[in-house]
C-alpha cells in the first residue's frame, strides 16, 4: 500500500477571550472524515496567548474548574514583567499559554480521531480580549 502524501489544512475560530475554551471535535470533523488509513493529526496553535489540549468538554469543567484552577496557579491580578515590559494586561495569558502549550497530536484511523468517548480537543483561549485564532492542522499518515 503505497502511503498517502501529508496533508495540511488551517481552522479559523473566533474566541470571546478570558477563559473561553472551545471544543474543536465538531469543526474537525469533515476534514477527519477525508484522511484515509492510519495517522497522526497534528494542531498547533498560532500565537502565545491561547492553547491547545484534551478534555471532557462539559459545562462543569469548561466554565468553572479550568478557570477557577488558572486564577490559583497563575492569577490575573499578579505581578508580571511583561505586564511592564509592553503596558499591557495579559502577562498571565501568556504564562498560561506557556504552560497548556499550543499543540496537540492524535492518532486518527478510517476518517475518525481515536480519542476516548469523553474526550475532546480544545482551544483555550487566555487573551484579555477576543482573537481571531489560526489553527494549522498536519495530517501525518
Amino acid at each position: 500500500m503505497m502511503n498517502q502524501p501529508m496533508k495540511r489544512f488551517k481552522l479559523e475560530i473566533e474566541t470571546d477571550g478570558s477563559n473561553d475554551i472551545i471544543n474543536l471535535h465538531e469543526t474537525l470533523k469533515p476534514q477527519v472524515r477525508e484522511l484515509k488509513g492510519e495517522g497522526l493529526l497534528h494542531l498547533f496553535i498560532v500565537g502565545s496567548t491561547a492553547a491547545l489540549t484534551t478534555m471532557e468538554f462539559e459545562s462543569g469543567l469548561v466554565k468553572t474548574d479550568m478557570a477557577e484552577v488558572m486564577q490559583r496557579l497563575i492569577p490575573d491580578d499578579a505581578h508580571y514583567a511583561h505586564e511592564a515590559t509592553w503596558n499591557d494586561d495579559n502577562g498571565h495569558s501568556h504564562v498560561r499559554a506557556a504552560l497548556v502549550g499550543p499543540s496537540v497530536t492524535v492518532p486518527y484511523a478510517d476518517g475518525r480521531l481515536l480519542t476516548g468517548e469523553y474526550q475532546q480537543i480544545v482551544l483555550m483561549e487566555f487573551d484579555t480580549r477576543p482573537r481571531k485564532r489560526t489553527i494549522i492542522c498536519t495530517a501525518l499518515p
